[in-house]
């Protein structure tokens, strides 16, 4: 069985984990979540008990989850190093790290503009409150980002790694949400560009929103979560 990997929708971090997949090169299946629809079933919490995208379901059956346990998985399997580099590197470390501070500091600073978003009860003076926190967070957090960001055209030279894949995912809840002004953040925006112009990235966005792109040919196409379940009860 080729690896297949959950991912969540809408505008789930997930979708660079597949511009990743295609960058890989590959084989490889998608299988579409609805975030608010599917997550909660307990099918579902069976496979992930913490109701989350993505999950990767490996080659031999085995269930991985949380986005930098599947980066890494990823890496493993890049001998050709077109996502990542050489064991052992300072470059390597430079991806680790960059990866982690992505997945970390840079996505929970949206948290409070999820949590205002999914309120189940109105209460505008609280969802206001959140939105000012998550302005701050996520302002804060693309400082850090713009003055992590070289001079070269991705986060870690002249080619998109994994590093890319993770952050785009993310990146895009800031027009989502309208948390920052793009003119205090230019070299984090025109990065921003740069990947959404990028093939792969273009195969994610295409996918999550239910077209049918060609993509590398890498994907061999995608299975109904129901039927993912049923095999992976």
């Amino acid at each position: 069985m080729q690896p297949t990997l959950l991912y969540g929708f809408p505008m789930g971090s997930s979708m660079g984990l597949v511009a990743a997949l295609e960058w890989l090169g590959q084989p490889y299946r998608l299988s579409r979540v609805d975030m608010f629809a599917d997550m909660g079933s307990p099918a579902y919490l069976a496979l992930n008990p913490r109701g989350e995208t993505p999950v990767l379901i490996a080659g031999d059956g085995h269930v991985l989850t949380e986005t930098m346990a599947i980066a890494l998985w990823i890496e493993a399997r890049d001998h050709e190093r077109r996502v990542s580099f050489a064991p052992g590197t300072n470059e390597v470390d430079r991806l680790h790290q960059m990866i982690a501070f992505i997945n970390t500091g840079f996505t929970g600073a949206f948290t409070p503009y999820w949590v205002a978003m999914e309120l189940k009860s109105p209460d505008p003076d609280y969802a206001a409150a959140l939105r000012r926190m998550g302005h701050e967070a996520v302002n804060r957090r693309h400082a850090q980002m713009e003055a992590m960001i070289g001079d070269s055209p991705y986060l870690l030279g002249d080619r998109p790694t994994l590093a890319d894949g993770v952050f785009i995912g993310v990146a895009r809840w800031a027009a989502f949400h309208a948390a920052v002004d793009r003119r205090a953040y230019p070299r984090t925006h025109a990065l921003i560009d740069r990947l959404r112009a990028d093939p792969a990235v273009a195969y994610g966005q295409a996918i999550e929103d239910e077209a049918t792109p060609a993509g590398s040919g890498a994907c061999l196409g995608q299975v109904p979560l129901a039927d993912l379940l049923r095999e992976h009860p």
